[in-house]
């Protein structure tokens, strides 16, 4: 299983510590991460299921190519990073 891993930035709003999960994609990883953590996903997630503006997700060291449908592959061995991006001046 991928181990998930979530920025200090996310953790101040809820508590989401590393987690196990399985898939082969990204979008089936942040699922079962959601399963057991519902309210995370809407911190992740737009209402249209895609990511928001300010979120980047890694799988590894490289970025998802894929922002929208989240069909990125990921491996049993592979490290997800979802990190919330700071933005302003």
């Amino acid at each position: 299983m991928a181990r998930v891993s979530f920025t200090g930035n996310l953790q101040r709003h809820l508590a989401c510590p590393p987690a196990e999960a399985g898939g082969a994609t990204v979008a089936a990883v942040l699922h079962a991460v959601f399963q057991g953590n519902p309210r995370l996903r809407s911190y992740v997630l737009d209402d249209q299921g895609r990511l928001r503006r300010h979120v980047n997700v890694f799988v590894n060291d490289r970025a998802v190519g894929d922002r929208r449908g989240l069909s990125d592959p990921v491996g049993d061995d592979d490290e997800v990073f979802v990190i919330q991006a700071l933005s302003g001046g």
